[in-house]
């Protein structure tokens, strides 16, 4: 076909036919019915013929589906359809209820009016009722709150009251046994004071704590 459509660009062009005489290739003397603007055109198969050679043993087989994919893809198909389905009776009850009420109103519009007047003005004493209601309760919250807030102060002054009662008495004893500390003025007269009045520690207590046996001081 290629070679074809070379000859028939190459006559065009006017010049002699690529196989004129070099070979048994197409040419108007030759071939009477041969025109350059006919261009071979390759057939399709029929029905009934026979596969090609190199496709005769070629089986079809389906594309692998993953199991995992499947799953998924099935459960968002059935997802898609409930939401279609719970959209289209949405649509359905609303185009209903309007039918309904054009035709109520059609038949007994002035009583349908009065009853919807009587309807909303015993809505709106509801409304007043039940907000006078949420405004007493949060009221009583918001009090009971501030007493737990002011309960919860009043305990945590008392723990820092007790807390620094704590602290000062035991400033106060260590003020007090400051007294017997012994400093740079004291040194001297305190180590006279042990060695005037020696303490023996070498003795031995049993379990209630009573001394029962002691060393003398050498």
């Amino acid at each position: 076909m290629l070679r074809a459509l070379c000859r028939c660009r190459h006559v065009l062009a006017g010049g002699p036919a690529p196989g004129h005489g070099h070979g048994p290739g197409p040419s108007p003397t030759l071939c009477p019915g041969w025109s350059p603007r006919v261009v071979p055109a390759r057939g399709r198969k029929s029905r009934d013929d026979p596969p090609a050679k190199s496709k005769a043993d070629r089986l079809k087989m389906p594309p692998p589906v993953d199991p995992e994919e499947l799953l998924v893809v099935l459960e968002r198909y059935r997802q898609h359809r409930l939401v279609l389905g719970a959209l289209r009776a949405e649509f359905r009850a609303e185009v209903l209820q309007k039918k309904r009420e054009e035709r109520l109103s059609g038949e007994n519009s002035v009583e349908l009016l009065e009853e919807h007047r009587r309807l909303m003005a015993w809505n709106d004493e509801e409304n007043a009722r039940q907000r006078a209601r949420r405004e007493e309760r949060l009221r009583k919250e918001a009090e009971e709150e501030r007493r737990r807030k002011l309960e919860a102060q009043e305990q945590q002054a008392r723990k820092m009251e007790a807390f620094l009662k704590e602290k000062e008495k035991e400033v106060l004893q260590l003020q007090e046994e400051a007294k017997s500390f012994i400093t740079l003025e004291n040194l001297d007269a305190r180590i006279e004071e042990c060695l005037d009045n020696p303490r023996n520690y070498n003795f031995a207590i049993d379990k209630n704590g009573r001394v029962v046996k002691r060393t003398m001081l050498s």
